[in-house]
């Protein structure tokens, strides 16, 4: 059994979850990324990871599947004997940005089986296994965090299937949040906002004009360690009594103003 404490990174090989699974490393947290590449085309995510000193176990799995997320926790067991963070991370954005009124029923239901559904069952047996932990040994600590999006309360008729996606996944926090209060369990939920990565490459034009007219209070893109550091802050347990709440790491882009 793994001596230091153990976070699931899900999608943790790129963007956001690599920065969130690299800022875990640096603070001293063995690592299990998840993600759908072969393992041989993410060696280098993975040294760079253990680079900073930390034991790292690949998962290959959609979490979009039972199969899946059975693969990601049977890897954290069988590598490290323990868990005590999870990161839901993984989600992905619809194929085609499609106006509300021509959106395929493909793809919602891709999006949400992707994006909450996985979520939502592998937090339940994520849970489940803490419950267990905690049990046996009552120093246990263990969290989970949901990486979320601005989408969740932000509308984009051009993808409305990803904002109800993430506007489901903020339910699943605060469920969650209610049901593992009881023992310690702190379910929390990250909203970065517009954060440079492959998923946003293909709309970078777009944003750096939003951001240079004044899109976002801090003018400048988010970055992936953005939202890791956040990640970390709260597994490392500094939030311990805020349970079900939601960090924001947009720069300030939701805040209304006039």
């Amino acid at each position: 059994m793994s001596s230091k404490p153990v976070a699931i990174v899900t999608g943790g090989s790129r963007g956001i979850g690599f920065g969130c699974a690299e800022a875990l490393a640096k603070a001293g947290f063995d690592i299990v990324i998840n993600g759908m590449r072969p393992v041989d085309q993410v060696s280098e995510p993975i040294a760079q990871l253990e680079s900073h000193g930390a034991k790292v176990a690949y998962a290959r799995g959609d979490v979009g599947s039972a199969e899946g997320r059975s693969a990601i926790l049977d890897t954290a067991r069988e590598t490290f004997g323990k868990l005590n963070v999870l990161v839901n991370n993984a989600g992905v954005a619809p194929k085609e940005r499609l106006d509300l009124l021509e959106t395929t029923l493909e793809s919602y239901q891709r999006l949400m089986g992707i994006n909450c559904e996985g979520p939502f069952f592998l937090t339940q047996a994520t849970a489940n296994w803490m419950v267990e932990q905690k049990q046996t040994d009552a120093s246990f600590s263990g969290c989970i965090i949901n990486v979320n999006s601005i989408s969740a309360t932000v509308v984009s008729t051009n993808r409305g299937e990803y904002c109800v996606s993430k506007a489901a996944l903020s339910m699943v926090t605060q469920l969650f949040a209610a049901r593992l209060g009881e023992h310690h369990i702190g379910v929390y939920e990250v909203r970065p906002g517009v954060t440079k990565t492959d998923m946003t490459s293909g709309v970078s034009e777009k944003y750096d004009k939003l951001i240079a007219d004044g899109l976002c209070v801090t003018p400048r893109w988010g970055f992936p360690e953005d939202t890791g550091k956040v990640v970390t802050s709260l597994a490392r347990g500094d939030f311990a009594y805020s349970t079900g709440q939601v960090i924001m790491v947009d720069g300030g882009l939701t805040i209304p103003r006039l």
